[in-house]
């Protein structure tokens, strides 16, 4: 009973705040079915290292304190990007980039989509951030919670656990962020504009040899983002070979799912209150919210600059889906052209667009680090 007292009377105000932050993303998780496989994880783990010397974080030993179990897995698990690296084995094993060969245009919108990271850099970078922590924060943007593990840990960034949980929860909130974002930029008349998707065969050798030759490439011209895009196409030849399909599916989904399981929980360790509720948190916060909101502006934008050229036009909303939240973004553009108009099907090209996003991330992140690391 003593100890019960002694627990209670060490509880703050800053613990209860991150035990209501743990509360609302289990709440999105289960009530709202958002990112539940990371946000659960991750809201119980927000709880769970912020009691009274949580054994999950410290543990004493003789008087002495020692490394808890979450710490050991960030420290196995993230500090060494393997997490990271996993979980793009399993992201390349979803990825159908069919839609991407049959359009290759759509890779442009994918590029455009970044413009977000590298405004949100200068922003940071002139509100007081240090260059490292800047483009950490900046990544933000790509909605990419790998790459933005990948970049906070390389520069060994301070703000490593808020950049952590505002890349994965914006990642969750795709489907309340962008449709206000797309809506302001967009007319009626171009939500409206349809894009019959035209089949095309895109043969099995094309398919084994697109992510061999992304790897190259990317390798020669961003070297620092060979091991991102080497693992997601590493994922995605594992799917196309033809000769590894239940490997395939355990990485679509048993590897997938609790990568991402251990990397939620992984993450509260550093959401103890005292590292984690700042002016820096928030503002980070508000940064990478301007991250996000400006990637999505920017391959809307490029696609509404794209249609004073070509003959056939594009509708805008696609540019929007050139973020690198994968499959989410795609959907919530496709639904969105769906509530225009029941017959405009926009799935395959928001796709097309969206693998594009995850690549042009990766790369995007790659450069980041080959221009600063």
């Amino acid at each position: 009973m003593e100890a019960l007292y002694a627990n209670l009377l060490n509880i703050q105000w800053q613990q209860i705040v991150m035990w209501i932050i743990g509360g609302l993303l289990i709440y999105l998780a289960i009530r709202k079915n958002m990112e539940p496989a990371l946000l659960l994880p991750m809201g119980f783990g927000a709880i769970l290292v912020n009691l009274p010397l949580s054994g999950a974080v410290t543990q004493i030993y003789d008087g002495v304190a020692e490394e808890g179990i979450i710490d050991l897995l960030f420290d196995a698990g993230i500090a060494n990007e393997l997490f990271p690296l996993l979980l793009f084995i399993g992201i390349g094993a979803m990825i159908d980039f069919g839609p991407l060969l049959s359009n290759p245009k759509l890779m442009l919108f994918g590029a455009a989509a970044q413009f977000g990271i590298f405004f949100t850099l200068s922003l940071a970078a002139l509100v007081g951030f240090e260059l490292k922590d800047a483009a950490s924060i900046a990544i933000i943007g790509a909605a990419d919670g790998p790459t933005s593990i990948f970049v906070a840990n390389f520069f060994k960034s301070n703000y490593i656990g808020p950049i952590i949980v505002a890349a994965y929860s914006y990642m969750a909130l795709v489907p309340i962020v962008q449709p206000p974002v797309i809506r302001l930029i967009t007319t009626k008349k171009e939500r409206l504009i349809r894009m019959p998707y035209e089949q095309k065969e895109i043969s099995k050798l094309t398919r084994i040899l697109f992510p061999i030759i992304v790897t190259i490439i990317v390798g020669l011209v961003a070297q620092r983002a060979v091991a991102l895009v080497g693992f997601l196409m590493f994922g995605n030849l594992i799917r196309e070979c033809g000769v590894l399909n239940s490997l395939s599916e355990t990485a679509q989904n048993v590897l997938a799912n609790l990568i991402t399981l251990l990397l939620g929980i992984t993450v509260a360790a550093k959401m103890q209150a005292s590292a984690f509720l700042n002016p820096q948190t928030l503002l980070i916060l508000a940064l990478g919210l301007v991250a996000f909101i400006f990637d999505t502006a920017g391959g809307v934008i490029f696609a509404k600059i794209m249609n004073l050229f070509v003959k056939k036009k594009v509708n805008p909303m696609i540019g929007a889906a050139g973020i690198s939240a994968f499959p989410m973004s795609a959907r919530v553009v496709h639904k969105m052209g769906l509530a225009e108009d029941d017959q405009n099907f926009l799935l395959m090209h928001a796709v097309g667009a969206n693998v594009s996003g995850q690549i042009a991330s990766v790369i995007a992140g790659g450069l980041i680090l080959s221009f600063l690391g």
